[in-house]
């Protein structure tokens, strides 16, 4: 998963940091070598993690792959997001290190230069469904530094066994059917590469509930609790419609990215996107109460402001 922080939105980074790591090589080789054979990996149950046994210590000269169980879906793209599911060991002693099966699938943009090279240069050209094999150098996984968190040193090699579950594109923004929102509502007016203008009608009431209002209804598929979204928003205050916060001020990544459900955004977030579609862009109203609380969010935000947000919804992973 891609991770960073978001000033308003969340207060915890996004990506564990297994999956992140600092530069290596990426050359996809012919899958011969010896440590490829020294690794065993049995199981073939999607649902279930596989028993991966290493001959160890192996020695690993550079990153390579072999594909386990071959699944039938789409080839993955170099810039995909993906969901996966993982076991990784440690080639020095053969103990395992990460488990996601006892946690839950994790997304990964291929795109982000601080995944794993060892990632980035053997899972696109898979399949979706695909139980990878792979066999990474130290510097291809964790970096230099290695990762003391999982008894990883910096000299460690590392054996991932991956199960490709999901691999989707990010659309570019909302599309889709429009709708017509209810009257009352603040109007919306997006601006290519700029924050959306969001106008919130003279001398109304902010609402005491939270408001989710669909303007454009995506085709894609459902966001469900548990899924890492991305999404394109912009915030105003209900007050004033005064723009506090907007992923199009960050142009090298206007975009972030959350897990649906797990108290990374304000309530009025997890629960107004979880349940609507791919593509959609969606009103949402936030009283104090979903919002940031009594507590407000300094120095923008009181803790009596009621929120406007227009958020699409680019991908679900």
């Amino acid at each position: 998963m891609s991770r960073r922080l978001t000033t308003l939105l969340s207060a915890t980074v996004l990506a564990p940091a297994l999956v992140l790591s600092g530069c290596g090589e990426e050359e996809q080789s012919t899958p011969t070598s010896a440590a490829l054979s020294a690794v065993t990996v049995e199981g073939s149950d999607p649902k279930t993690a596989p028993t991966v046994e290493v001959d160890a210590p192996v020695t690993v000269t550079k990153t390579e792959s072999k594909v386990v169980t071959e699944g039938t879906g789409a080839t993955v793209a170099e810039d995909d997001l993906v969901s996966i599911q993982t076991v990784i060991v440690n080639g020095r002693d053969g103990k395992v290190a990460v488990n996601t099966w006892d946690s839950g699938a994790v997304g990964l943009d291929l795109a982000d230069e601080r995944l794993f090279a060892s990632f980035k240069s053997q899972l696109p050209g898979k399949k979706v469904g695909s139980r990878v094999l792979i066999t990474s150098t130290p510097v291809d996984a964790f970096g230099d530094q290695g990762n003391p968190d999982l008894s990883m040193e910096k000299d460690d090699p590392v054996v991932f066994v991956v199960d490709l579950v999901s691999a989707t594109k990010v659309l570019p923004a909302a599309e889709g059917t429009e709708v017509a929102p209810k009257k009352g509502l603040p109007t919306v007016t997006m601006n290519d590469g700029k924050p959306a203008t969001i106008t919130v009608p003279k001398g109304a009431k902010a609402p005491t509930k939270t408001v989710v209002q669909p303007l454009v209804e995506g085709t894609g598929a459902t966001v469900e609790a548990g899924q890492t979204v991305r999404v394109a928003y912009t915030g105003a205050l209900w007050k004033d419609g005064s723009v506090f916060d907007s992923s199009a001020n960050r142009p090298e990544e206007p975009w972030f990215d959350f897990v649906v459900g797990e108290g990374q955004v304000i309530k009025g977030w997890d629960n107004g996107l979880e349940g609507q579609k791919v593509g959609s862009r969606v009103l949402l109203v936030i009283p104090p109460a979903d919002g940031y609380g009594s507590a407000g969010s300094p120095p923008k935000i009181a803790g009596n402001d009621t929120l406007v947000f227009v958020v699409d919804i680019l991908a679900a992973y």
